[in-house]
């Protein structure tokens, strides 16, 4: 007899842009919906998933999933196809799959591994979201450098342009101090790189009406009214499409562009065409003080070519953990007083060759506190 196909939502976005915050508002707001989630980062500890863990950990019908050095879907990737079929042996009890893609990868791969032979029948892609950093847009973050000598500037736009192109939906999030001009900006400037995007979001407080994100069904085989599927030997080949009339979500689409698809020719992965991009991890088993690390981390966002820096530590004062977010110089901490405390200090930085000596370095010296 065959069986519903399980709907996957591929969560793309640059490095910061605000993936995992917005995942963890939707795990939230989306009691009535099973769902398993796979987080991919660039690294090899997962930050993203011990995160949404925290806002999943009292429900058992999120499952979380960490898939590491940022080569989801992808041919070297041994983790992807046994965690997804076994997803699928467990289908009586998920709604929907969502993947995390790290912030230097294209999410092509992943739908293109749900279109093989090995997934194609038990998994549809329900739809791409990218997530952007919008004040980080407006600022001309992701613009292409004047100086060809730019190479960090040159990689960024050129992932943020690949990534916009291979969604359905962009989410212009970080927003809530923006007005209705800069906002029209930040459009008209997705717009601009990527003509095709058929829905464009505005996510206040990094959420999303799960009616905007989950069941859209924007990648529907055709002549397949009811979605469901027979064995493989039964589906020779898919013929993706996506949804023609864009009337079934009124007031989602901001320009009335008609339906398109995607090219899902096959990318080299971002940061294996660029060697340049790294991540490491610096421990300290020191507690450390909230206010003295968070000023050490902007000055060693200042002085190295960080773009993302994100960790845990134990606070010097109190109980729980100290959470640092960083995007660039834009360092953020908070002392999360009820969750379940640091063991250690672990802090990730991926970067354009920084030099994981020097930031060893000024960590210890202006912290006060040995970090390795």
């Amino acid at each position: 007899m065959s069986q519903a196909r399980i709907p996957v939502t591929v969560v793309t976005g640059f490095l910061g842009a605000g993936k995992t915050t917005l995942l963890s508002n939707l795990i939230r707001d989306s009691k009535q919906r099973r769902l398993a989630i796979l987080v991919n980062e660039f690294g090899e500890v997962s930050i993203d998933g011990a995160l949404l863990r925290g806002e999943g950990g009292e429900r058992s019908e999120v499952e979380i999933h960490d898939l590491s050095h940022g080569l989801v879907a992808y041919d070297d990737d041994e983790d992807f196809l046994p965690t997804m079929l076994a997803l699928w042996q467990r289908r009586s009890l998920i709604d929907h799959v969502l993947i995390e893609t790290s912030g230097l990868a294209l999410p092509s791969a992943v739908m293109e591994r749900l279109q093989s032979e090995a997934l194609a029948p038990y998994f549809v892609l329900d739809a791409t979201l990218a997530v952007v950093d919008t004040p980080l847009l407006l600022d001309g973050g992701f613009g292409q450098p004047s100086n060809t000598e730019q190479a960090v500037d040159a990689s960024v736009a050129e992932l943020f342009e690949m990534q916009l192109a291979n969604a359905d939906i962009v989410v212009l999030n970080k927003i809530d101090a923006l007005d209705d001009e800069a906002l029209l900006a930040a459009e008209t400037r997705v717009r601009a790189l990527a003509p095709s995007i058929r829905f464009i979001e505005l996510a206040y407080e990094a959420k999303l009406d799960t009616r905007l994100t989950l069941g859209l069904h924007l990648h529907e085989p055709a002549n397949t009214a009811h979605r469901h599927y027979g064995p493989v030997a039964t589906m020779p080949g898919l013929t993706m499409r996506p949804l023609a009339n864009q009337g079934l979500l009124d007031g989602h689409s901001h320009s009335g562009l008609g339906a398109h698809s995607h090219g899902l020719t096959t990318h080299k992965h971002f940061h294996e065409q660029d060697p340049g991009w790294q991540s490491f991890m610096i421990r300290s088993k020191e507690a450390q003080d909230a206010d003295t690390l968070r000023d050490a981390v902007a000055a060693i966002a200042r002085s190295e070519p960080l773009l993302r820096i994100k960790g845990f530590a134990p606070p010097r004062d109190g109980a729980g953990r100290l959470l640092i977010q960083g995007v660039r110089s834009r360092i953020e901490l908070s002392h999360e007083s009820e969750a379940a405390p640091a063991k250690q200090a672990q802090l990730v930085f991926i970067g354009y060759h920084p030099s994981r000596p020097r930031i060893v370095e000024q960590l210890c010296e202006l912290t006060g506190t040995i970090w390795r």
